[in-house]
């Protein structure tokens, strides 16, 4: 299965990290890689929840939460013919106040052709991503 995982520590409680990781409609004014973040239900994310989202130069893609581990991870899936994309985002403490991993995998048919046309552009996103969260979590804290 084609993926990557990325990891980052940030000087911000679990907490903190957390809060930006889940608020997924505020993406797109902390994250450059995200155009628009649409909720397509009510509430808090859980799984089942559904967001629409679009990314610069890949195409609009609706995401579903499938594992939500309140306060530390949550895994969602997004699935296009002969792919199915999953992300993971992971918080967990460290000594110098939390550590975010990133990861990212496909599978499906047309997965190794996917990831041979889109991995450069992932791992860029996942990058900015990671260093996105760390900017907003530690401006956030005292």
């Amino acid at each position: 299965m084609p993926g990557l995982q990325h990891g980052v520590v940030i000087a911000a409680p679990p907490e903190r990290v957390w809060a930006v990781i889940i608020d997924v409609e505020r993406w797109p004014e902390r994250f450059p890689t995200v155009d628009s973040a649409e909720r397509l239900d009510d509430g808090p994310l859980a799984v089942g929840s559904r967001t629409r989202l679009r990314q610069p130069r890949l195409s609009p893609a609706v995401w579903t939460v499938t594992e939500l581990t309140d306060g530390s991870s949550f895994t969602w899936e997004s699935r296009s013919p002969g792919v199915t994309v999953v992300a993971a985002h992971d918080v967990e403490p460290h000594p110098d106040g939390s550590r975010l991993t990133l990861g990212l995998t496909m599978s499906g048919f047309l997965s190794g052709p996917a990831w041979l046309m889109t991995r450069s552009l992932t791992r860029r996103y996942v990058e900015t991503e990671a260093a996105s969260v760390k900017a907003a979590a530690e401006a956030a804290s005292p």
